[in-house]
């Protein structure tokens, strides 16, 4: 603590010093990250169980190589968003995710026409979702690219049901068709909240652009 020359009694505590260790040490640095962890419930723990599978390395490096070989820099910088300021990817998973919420409101209501019109939007939706999200996937670390990998998982699961409830829908068998939806719903709150851990316990992307 430092006293002012003007002999007043205020004093100045470490937070507010502009050369403070305190004032400029990331959290992290501090030790809070694995007390925090600590604190974690069990779905938090597993998320962050996602962030240690090594074994994850080689196919998350080659799919990072693969996808780098295949975009011209135009492309990329295109789909990445530099020309708004911030990634495009959390923009546009709103819009499938939006849709495919309805589906079951829309099943309940009666609507299953619009129920299935719907569902189809939302899965055609996920394509330039997906393509912004893989060009993101082109600047993340190792850690990273482990959560990416599982997020990419389960979401190409999820969609993958509910492409086979569309299928199941338009052949008139509703009520296979309403599970598998419950059941790519499901997969796709799990990537969901694979996507929430990257961005905002990762911090992957934060500041890239600025």
């Amino acid at each position: 603590m430092t006293i002012p020359a003007d002999g007043a009694d205020r004093l100045t505590t470490p937070d507010q010093l502009p050369d403070s260790p305190e004032a400029t040490t990331p959290p992290d640095a501090l030790g809070t990250d694995a007390s925090g962890a600590d604190r974690l419930r069990l779905p938090g723990k597993l998320l962050k169980m996602a962030e240690r599978l090594s074994v994850l390395d080689g196919p998350a490096g080659q799919l990072s190589a693969a996808i780098e070989r295949r975009l011209s820099p135009d492309v990329s910088s295109l789909l990445l968003g530099r020309w708004l300021g911030h990634p495009l990817h959390p923009i546009l998973v709103t819009v499938p995710i939006g849709a495919w919420m309805s589906v079951p409101m829309l099943d309940i209501a009666g609507q299953r026409d619009a129920a299935r019109r719907v569902l189809a939007f939302g899965i055609l939706a996920a394509a330039p979702a997906s393509a912004t999200g893989l060009v993101e996937y082109t600047t993340l670390d190792s850690a990273q690219r482990r959560v990416a990998v599982t997020h990419v998982l389960a979401n190409s699961l999820g969609i993958t049901c509910l492409a086979k409830s569309w299928s199941l829908r338009r052949r008139g068998a509703r009520a296979s068709g309403s599970a598998w939806t419950l059941a790519g719903l499901t997969f796709a709150g799990v990537g969901g909240a694979l996507g929430g851990h990257l961005s905002y316990s990762q911090g992957a992307g934060v500041h890239r652009q600025r």
